[in-house]
């Protein structure tokens, strides 16, 4: 059964956070807030930890839409591409927020995704989020948490997540009320950039591209 932390995004308790952080270490899928909806996550370093989330989602992992949340720009040069001036202007503009953004991989992503020629990046705007991938000391691997309700696509009432999931996950950190809407994904592998799916984050960041 999962364990259940309550942790407030305002000041993240540093005793729960590093429970969170050991799980994350020893292989545990963890179901956590964002800025968006509730994500399920593990370590990136863990090669059977992003196998059993893949089996979660019911995909295979060169499928799978996995995003690499870090906790600030930093992370980007060991997973991606030399990127230009008009692409960090973007990410410095937008980050940390509600966005993904797929940018071109480079030869430093972990092996069980070395057939993907992008990835997706994010920096919440949640500090919880963003507490558990620096204390974790490396990105984690995310995906949203999607529900089965038609209505409510999101889960958004984590009291309900435990229930339904307290026996798949290994921690369910209750961060509060999430949101019913994912992020915005922009594909800025390509030039001009698409968008892939409109989300919580504004599309005005383009206005700063000269």
């Amino acid at each position: 059964m999962a364990l259940y932390l309550r942790i407030f995004e305002e000041n993240p308790n540093s005793k729960e956070i590093a429970k969170a952080v050991k799980i994350l270490k020893n292989g545990g899928i963890i179901i956590y807030p964002t800025d968006t909806v509730y994500g399920l996550g593990c370590d990136i370093m863990n090669v059977k930890a992003i196998e059993k989330l893949a089996q979660l989602k019911s995909v295979k992992v060169d499928k799978a839409d996995f995003s690499f949340v870090c906790h600030d720009l930093s992370n980007l040069s060991e997973y991606v591409k030399q990127i230009d001036t008009a692409t960090y202007k973007i990410l410095r503009a937008s980050l940390p927020g509600a966005y993904t953004f797929i940018l071109p991989a480079n030869n430093n992503i972990p092996s069980i995704f070395k057939k993907k020629k992008t990835v997706g990046i994010r920096v919440p705007s949640n500090e919880i989020a963003r507490t558990l991938a620096r204390e974790l000391g490396n990105p984690l691997i995310s995906t949203s948490l999607l529900d089965e309700d038609e209505i409510l696509e999101y889960t958004t009432d984590p009291e309900l997540i435990y229930e339904k999931w307290q026996n798949q996950v290994d921690l369910i950190i209750d961060g509060g009320y999430g949101k019913n809407q994912p992020s915005t994904v922009i594909d800025l592998s390509v030039d001009p950039p698409v968008i892939v799916r409109v989300g919580v984050g504004p599309l005005n960041l383009f206005k700063i591209v000269e």
